[in-house]
């Protein structure tokens, strides 16, 4: 797989309305998108630090997967997201290969449009893993 740069940072957190004055006030990002992703049962807050995005996610119902992270771990880092250049299905395949455990078998929509998937951090050395193509 050929990764090009870490796409982003996903942190999980209780309330992005919250959350945002820290991102935006004290360390003078800017929110330049909000979207609720309705089948992963989250709503996220994307901000930019250079070439790298921060992806703010709160939770949009007690199941989703958000809510349940911040239940057993509290709010914080939650997963980091690779830009891959030749196919996140590509990439899966040869994971698979690898013996990664995988999350998703193939890739699904995600927020900005983005075709993703996950690694189960079992397999990446304790860090949930999303690979995102364009």
């Amino acid at each position: 797989m050929k990764i090009s740069h870490i796409e982003h940072l996903g942190i999980a957190v209780k309330s992005i309305e919250e959350a945002l004055p820290y991102y935006e006030n004290v360390l003078g990002l800017k929110c330049y998108n909000i979207e609720v992703v309705e089948d992963q049962k989250v709503k996220t807050a994307f901000l930019k630090v250079g070439q790298t995005k921060i992806e703010l996610l709160e939770a949009t119902s007690p199941e989703s997967t958000i809510a349940k992270f911040i239940e057993t771990k509290g709010q914080g880092v939650h997963h980091i997201a690779y830009a891959i250049e030749d196919g996140v299905a590509n990439a899966l395949a040869e994971c698979e290969e690898k013996g990664i455990r995988l999350i998703d078998k193939a890739p699904r929509k995600g927020a900005e449009g983005l075709s993703i998937a996950f690694l189960h951090p079992k397999s990446t050395e304790g860090v949930l893993t999303e690979l995102c193509e364009a």
